[in-house]
């Protein structure tokens, strides 16, 4: 069975005009301008199955909206094949614009001076959708994300939080099969972050959505990605499971542990790397597989007030990535070929 989304070998070049300062450079320019080629996507493969969630991670500049974006049919690709559901994306056919969102955190899609159920009745209209269908799908979304009390609110007099759980909403009023997250979250508050990626998920549980996220911050992929893929440089520089790039690229834990009475760094060395010790205090390292029998002996070897394991931070592992680290690990489009950048 062909694979929900495929991109093989995908490119988008820009030629980025480049004017050197003042009256001369202004001059030159008009008469012999320099151009210079930016790679924002460059030799790109992946395929992502029907259902699943992957996150899409890289830093400012990775490439990783501009893949969304050929993917949507907004650009058309220098070079590549890009497949969604069996369409070509930027051929634009209307059997495909039915049958996907994409949603930009930074960008809006609902009228600023309306009420979000105007903008929800401009989508019904656009999409097709039969009344029936539109009215069980908003009861739906008001169920999962609380939309009764904003609906009639003009848009500009919404929160950050509920103009994003209303642009959501209007990006899903048609249900469609593939969900492009672009920072959706981006700018909410601890508690809404937490809200939007509930919904992701139920959403993904209930229609069987196949889901591409990109996101800076990285409890949303922690929360809801098995597999991620991580773009640097328009290149695809890690495809694979979340969870065996973090034990191949940190295969400790961290022991954060309290004392009751002080101890010093050569007490605790034989129980793991001391990365810090005040005394009362102390952080280890220790390897993933002999956690619990170090942890074990602590307790029964010296009066531990408080022990806790840890996962080294996300955000350290993905720099790691982006800092060519990683060899080894992470497969290419076909699974046959190791990323080793």
């Amino acid at each position: 069975m062909a694979p929900q989304i495929h991109v093989a070998h995908l490119s988008k070049y820009y030629q980025v005009h480049e004017k050197e300062p003042g009256l001369v450079g202004s001059l030159r320019s008009f008469v012999a301008r320099k151009y210079r080629t930016v790679k924002a996507v460059d030799d790109v493969s992946f395929d992502i199955e029907a259902g699943e969630m992957v996150g899409f991670l890289g830093p400012n500049g990775a490439g990783k909206t501009t893949t969304l974006k050929v993917l949507s049919g907004l650009l058309y690709p220098t070079s590549g094949v890009a497949t969604v559901m069996g369409f070509t994306p930027h051929k634009r056919e209307t059997a495909y614009l039915k049958q996907f969102t994409l949603v930009m955190g930074q960008k809006q899609q609902l009228l600023w001076d309306l009420p979000a159920i105007e903008t929800f009745l401009v989508n019904q209209a656009i999409y097709d959708i039969p009344k029936a269908q539109y009215q069980a799908t908003l009861k739906e979304l008001d169920d999962l994300l609380g939309l009764e009390p904003l609906l009639k609110k003009q848009v500009r007099k919404l929160s950050l939080g509920e103009r994003m759980k209303c642009e959501l909403a209007a990006a899903l009023l048609h249900r469609p099969k593939v969900l492009f997250l672009d920072e959706p979250t981006i700018g909410l508050d601890v508690t809404m972050q937490v809200r939007i990626r509930d919904f992701i998920a139920e959403y993904n549980r209930r229609h069987g959505a196949t889901v591409i996220l990109t996101s800076h911050y990285m409890a949303d992929v922690t929360a809801l990605c098995d597999r991620i893929v991580v773009i640097d440089k328009g290149r695809v520089l890690y495809d694979g499971n979340f969870r065996a790039l973090i034990e191949h690229v940190a295969p400790y834990k961290i022991l954060r542990l309290q004392f009751e009475q002080p101890m010093t760094c050569e007490q605790l060395a034989p129980f793991g790397t001391v990365e810090s010790c005040d005394g009362l205090t102390a952080v280890l390292h220790v390897p993933r597989n002999q956690a619990a029998e170090v942890a074990a002996r602590l307790l029964t070897q010296i009066e531990v007030d408080d022990i806790n394991f840890e996962d080294p931070p996300v955000e350290d592992i993905i720099r790691e990535v982006f800092a060519g680290k990683v060899v080894g690990l992470g497969t290419t489009m076909n699974g046959s070929e190791p990323v080793t950048q």
